[in-house]
This record gives structure tokens, C-alpha cells and sequence, in this order.
């Protein structure tokens, strides 16, 4: 059980990739007072507010996140979490780019940082919060999602933490430590593929 939905995770349909641009599993709170219930969220953030022709980033970099005229207000008022068990990043080699899959070394779900506004035709859409990459992560890529560690979970929804630095000081990452990665099949840069194969070490 975690932030007071039992069960949640057995009510996931599992997904090996999902690509910007679609619907994912979000947590959040849709009013102050709410309960955290489990949504559908666009991955793609657009507010209403912004019109048709806004930028739709699918990250939103945590240095500028309560800075940003296009985040803050979401930051300040609309957090929420995607629960993931990992994600794929892409290494330069000689002959291409090589998928790894980023997840914890016990396998245990990862709670991604992530903001939400309303989307235009009445649904939500949300962006992925990242920082600079950590302990193994940083071997792949120089960002990573800013996993949250579990005792962090209900104050990243808190609704009455408004201000920057209180959210600092009540939100901590993920021990760095508990994070591993490998590389897999290049299977995963076809969206169609949509498998657990795709999580499999790559044979040597």
C-alpha cells in the first residue's frame, strides 16, 4: 500500500514501453482537499491556458521548475507521481545508439516527480520532473527523472507546501545507490514493441 490507495499497483496494466505522446499512470490530488487518486495523464504538458500552439515538453527540468512561467504554477499547486520500474535511456556507440534500462537493483517500483495541468479538451497532461544524472545513471546519460524516495511521496503531494524551499526541504531523491542499470535489445526503439522481453539483458 502506498500514499492510501490499497492495492493500487495490481490495478496497473503492465507496459514495457511507453513513448511520449500517450497516455500514462499518474498519482495525484485533483483539488487541495482530495484524496491522491490514480489518473490517466497525456504525457506532453500543455496547459489550457497556453493555447494550441504552446511548446509541449514531455520533461521539465527541476533547476527552473518554480521559476518558469510555464511550470511554476504547477509546481507550486499541481505535483504529482508516475510510477514506473524504470526507464530507458541511450548510449553513443560505434554502431549506434544502445537502449539501457535504468530501474532499482531490487526491482521495487520507482514514484517519478512529475507536474499536471488541465489539458484543453477537459483531460490532464503532465511533464516529467529531471535533474542532473546521479551515482550509476550518470554512466548513461548526463539527466535523469528525479525519482523521489517512498518517505517523500505524500509531501511531493502535499498541498499546502507552496513555497520552493519547503518543498526542498520535505522532498528527498532516491538513495543513488539502490539504482543499476543494463542494455537491452534495440527492439525498444520501435514503439510497437511492447513486451517484458525488452527489459532482458542483452546477450553478449
Amino acid at each position: 500500500m502506498r500514499l492510501g490507495l490499497p492495492d493500487a499497483e495490481t490495478g496497473w496494466a503492465p507496459r514495457y514501453n511507453v513513448s511520449p505522446g500517450t497516455w500514462i499512470t499518474g498519482v495525484r490530488r485533483r483539488e487541495p482537499k482530495d484524496e491522491p487518486t490514480i489518473d490517466d495523464l497525456w504525457w506532453g504538458y500543455r496547459p489550457s491556458w497556453a493555447g494550441g500552439d504552446a511548446p509541449q515538453p514531455i520533461n521539465a527540468r527541476v533547476e527552473t521548475l518554480a521559476t518558469s512561467r510555464y511550470f511554476k504554477g504547477a509546481f507550486r499547486h499541481h505535483r504529482c507521481l508516475i510510477p514506473a520500474d524504470g526507464w530507458y535511456e541511450w548510449v553513443p556507440t560505434a554502431s549506434g545508439k544502445q537502449p539501457h534500462f535504468i530501474c532499482r537493483e531490487d526491482r521495487e517500483l520507482l514514484f517519478l516527480a512529475g507536474i499536471w495541468a488541465d489539458y484543453a479538451d477537459g483531460s490532464a497532461c503532465c511533464a516529467i520532473v529531471t535533474e542532473p544524472a546521479r551515482g550509476p545513471a550518470k554512466e548513461i546519460h548526463v539527466r535523469m527523472p528525479l525519482a523521489l524516495a517512498e518517505d517523500s511521496l505524500e509531501a511531493w503531494l502535499d498541498p499546502l507546501l507552496h513555497e520552493r524551499d519547503a518543498i526542498r526541504a520535505a522532498v528527498q531523491h532516491l538513495d543513488v545507490d539502490l539504482v543499476t542499470h543494463w542494455p537491452v535489445s534495440k527492439r525498444v526503439n520501435r514503439p510497437g514493441n511492447d513486451d517484458a522481453t525488452l527489459l532482458e539483458p542483452l546477450k553478449a
